[in-house]
């Protein structure tokens, strides 16, 4: 069968559709093919590199300040007061005037003393004479023998009384003495509890004044046994050397925070434990020549436990916790991947947490980028700006407990 031109033509555009519709379903589906991804890119991570440091450790005590002398002053003789001669609230010296007695009665009684003295030592002259001459005559046999022993007992009589007088004329002008009442230590004094013309009696229970001496003061604090016992465990350990530096000096934070300016002197530690606080007492002696520090006052101590000189310190933000509040962190190993380390932390010191276990020397710790990464991830290190971190203090300064260490 024969074709005409016009069904000729049809038939070579119908094959011609076809080829370029094939070759379109053939590019469309080259184009469906999976396009392979690039590999994501490496977190950028800041580490610090684990090295040891020396480290002065010290913890913040509470307690309260107390007068380094304290003199309740009483009476020793019975009387009226006849004048007050201070000033309440003033500073007194040892040995000054407070209140004044009457002196009356004490200086009749010395009087008397006195004249009684002087009419034994009258007597005694005669009473040594005839002694010596019955001495005498009992050589030669001109008088008994117990005549002579009467006149030395005489002799001894009258020494005897001389003495007694002596003693009472000197107990007498101590009672005069005592009848100027005086200031036995020097500091600042209180209130009176008595005014002119009030009777006292020696040695009442009701003090007249109390004395206090301000300069210098004691500071006195508590310190657990619990971290007695730990400190002590340090130092054995060799984790704590107090051969170092000058450990007895302490610092002083007042009520309201600031820094007491001058440095005390860590005097002794008490040896017996309260059983009501299970904790033992440390003195300390502060100079106080403004007389800042008054007596009860609440104040904080820094005392200086020893000098840590392989200590490991990290900064803070590089420690995180898991769901149940155990510290961790993580650092970068040889291969530059991520591992996670279980941490104990023994307390902060600035921005910086000091690291009882966990870290070892060379170790390097991710400071910043810590929320990118996942353990067993690649990371890129870069080093830790820590000039970046406004108000970083140095490592020595101080070292609180951490009270969420492990």
């Amino acid at each position: 069968m024969q074709l005409t031109n016009h069904s000729y033509h049809l038939f070579v555009r119908s094959r011609t559709a076809l080829v370029v519709l094939s070759c379109g379903l053939a590019l469309t589906a080259c184009n469906r093919r999976p396009k392979v991804s690039a590999p994501p890119p490496v977190a950028e991570v800041a580490t610090v590199t684990v090295a040891p440091q020396k480290v002065v450790l010290t913890t913040e005590l509470p307690g309260r300040t107390s007068p380094y002398l304290i003199a309740e002053v009483r009476p020793q003789v019975n009387g009226l007061v006849q004048k007050r001669l201070f000033t309440e609230g003033s500073d007194v010296q040892a040995g000054q005037e407070l209140y004044q007695i009457d002196p009356a009665p004490f200086q009749a009684a010395l009087d008397n003393a006195e004249a009684a003295l002087g009419r034994s030592k009258a007597n005694l002259p005669a009473v040594r004479s005839r002694a010596d001459r019955y001495k005498d005559a009992l050589a030669d046999k001109a008088v008994s023998q117990q005549d002579f022993d009467d006149a030395v007992a005489a002799l001894n009589q009258a020494q005897a009384d001389i003495a007694y007088y002596q003693a009472m004329v000197e107990t007498a002008r101590i009672n005069l003495n005592y009848a100027h009442v005086v200031s036995p230590i020097s500091g600042r004094i209180g209130t009176s509890t008595v005014t002119d013309g009030a009777i006292v009696t020696a040695y009442q229970p009701t003090a007249l004044a109390t004395i206090q001496q301000l300069d210098p003061i004691y500071v006195d604090v508590p310190q657990s046994t619990t971290e007695l016992l730990r400190l002590e465990r340090r130092l054995q350990d060799g984790r704590l050397n107090r051969e170092q530096g000058n450990l007895n000096k302490v610092e002083l934070i007042l009520e309201d925070g600031a820094k007491y300016p001058l440095e005390g002197t860590l005097q002794f530690r008490d040896v017996s434990v309260d059983p009501t606080t299970a904790s033992v007492i440390l003195r300390m002696v502060f100079p106080n020549p403004n007389g800042v520090l008054l007596p009860g006052m609440f104040v904080r101590a820094v005392v200086k436990e020893g000098v840590n000189d392989q200590a490991i310190l990290i900064p803070q933000q590089a420690v995180s916790r898991d769901p149940k509040g155990n510290p961790l962190a993580l650092i970068v190993d040889a291969s530059g991947k991520v591992e996670q380390r279980m941490l104990s932390l023994d307390r902060a010191i600035g921005d910086q947490w000091l690291i009882s276990s966990g870290l070892a020397l060379g170790d390097q710790v991710i400071a910043e980028g810590m929320q990118k990464v996942r353990p067993g991830a690649s990371v890129k290190e870069v080093p830790f700006d820590t000039d970046r971190k406004q108000g970083a203090e140095p490592a020595v300064e101080t070292a609180q407990p951490a009270s969420t260490s492990n």
